[in-house]
């Protein structure tokens, strides 16, 4: 009958010892919901004929304690939750003061609203609640736009509104697809920001992107490269341009790209350069237009122009330049106006305003209203125009010429 008693209070004693780990468990917690509960340190009754301080327990039993089925909760100072994670084992580690939850499942919340539906291998809390760590194969969900990212490691901090996931980063969305180093997450305004080997992939319009930092608004559907940034178009899976610069802008919605500071596009066929300080290019139309000082060179043809500003239709193949035109070619000839239109398939030119029309060999120069022809054959004919202007041709003497 005593040994019975004995028993008795040596069970109570042992719930108590689980209250009381139980309780200095991460202590902000709103609740800490456990179904069907094991305890594995100190589960062992101490023996009777022996005084407790000759056969301590070990310090890894006193201080570690495992459930099963386990719900952890937080919430903020006005009761609303910040996340709930449920597992269905959990171990409390004493001295590193952290809840370890196995393959755990869970939603982080914002303003009372679920903003990421999680899942990883483990989950490190800390005690005093302000973050939750995530390890191993992360998937994040965003419930209100279908934005998915995976990665190795996710660290949500509910006070500064900041979701990180990193380590071997993979987004997905049914408009861009991207990898990354690290993606931060502001879950309010629905933005992302990629950082570290960045290649993000946008469906609609065809582009890849490349750069080290990318800001994906989520909401505008924009995306902004505040770095140096590369860009190619596809048609049709294949690459028909190529755009780059310091930073850039996409639109998704409108498809339209800025690319600025040392803005450049690139055709591959004909093999022709644009550079300026801004262009826009609408990825739809797949115009390019600048406002800027801008220089055009045909690679294959050796042959610049450079104006104030231009144009360029790629389905075309035609470029309009307005402004200060100067025009040169390999063999040094060159051609001034106000305004022209290059065709680059025939390498036609049409120029008008102020034109003028210089060679080197032979050495002569016209000068007239309008000009048409191929620059770098040489074959220009320049006329006075409408205004009955005339032509005037100067004949540069065979000693002027340069050696």
């Amino acid at each position: 009958m005593l040994q019975q008693k004995s028993k008795t209070r040596r069970t109570k004693s042992e719930d108590r010892k689980i209250f009381l780990v139980l309780s200095s468990l991460f202590p902000l917690l709103s609740s800490f919901l456990v179904i069907g509960l094991v305890a594995c340190g100190g589960s062992q009754s101490p023996v009777a004929t022996k005084p407790p301080s000759e056969t301590p327990s070990p310090p890894e039993k006193e201080s570690n304690l495992t459930f099963s089925d386990v719900t952890l909760e937080q919430a903020d100072e006005v009761g609303r939750p910040v996340w709930k994670v449920r597992a269905k084992k959990a171990k409390y580690t004493k001295e590193k003061q952290i809840g370890e939850a196995e393959t755990p499942y869970g939603e982080l919340y914002q303003d009372g609203k679920v903003v990421y539906q999680v899942q990883a291998q483990t989950a490190d809390i800390a005690q005093d609640g302000k973050q939750l760590f995530l390890k191993g194969k992360i998937i994040a969900t965003d419930p209100r736009n279908g934005v998915v990212l995976q990665g190795n490691e996710l660290e949500w901090r509910p006070k500064e509104d900041l979701l990180i996931v990193r380590n071997q980063l993979n987004g997905t969305h049914k408009q861009l697809q991207a990898i990354a180093q690290e993606a931060r997450v502001t879950t309010r305004s629905e933005r992302v920001e990629f950082s570290g080997g960045v290649v993000a992939n946008s469906l609609d319009p065809q582009l890849q992107m490349r750069t080290e930092h990318l800001i994906w608004q989520i909401k505008e559907e924009k995306l902004i490269g505040d770095r140096p940034v590369q860009m190619d178009h596809y048609k049709n899976n294949q690459i028909t341009n190529r755009g780059r610069g310091d930073a850039a802008e996409v639109n998704l919605k409108t498809k339209i790209a800025t690319v600025k500071k040392n803005a450049q596009i690139e055709l591959l066929d004909p093999p022709v350069q644009v550079a300026s300080n801004s262009m826009t290019w609408n990825l739809n139309t797949e115009t390019v237009t600048t406002n800027s000082p801008v220089r055009v060179f045909h690679r294959a043809e050796n042959l610049l122009v450079t104006a104030n500003q231009g144009e360029m239709k790629i389905p075309q193949k035609t470029v309009y330049l307005t402004g200060n035109v100067y025009g040169v070619g390999q063999r040094r000839q060159s051609l001034k106006s106000n305004t022209l239109t290059w065709y680059l398939d025939n390498q036609l030119v049409e120029a008008q305003g102020n034109v003028l029309y210089r060679q080197v060999d032979p050495a002569f120069a016209f000068t007239g209203e309008k000009a048409s022809g191929n620059l770098q054959a040489e074959t220009i004919v320049v006329t006075g125009g409408s205004s009955g202007n005339k032509v005037v041709t100067e004949i540069i003497p065979q000693e002027g010429k340069r050696q």
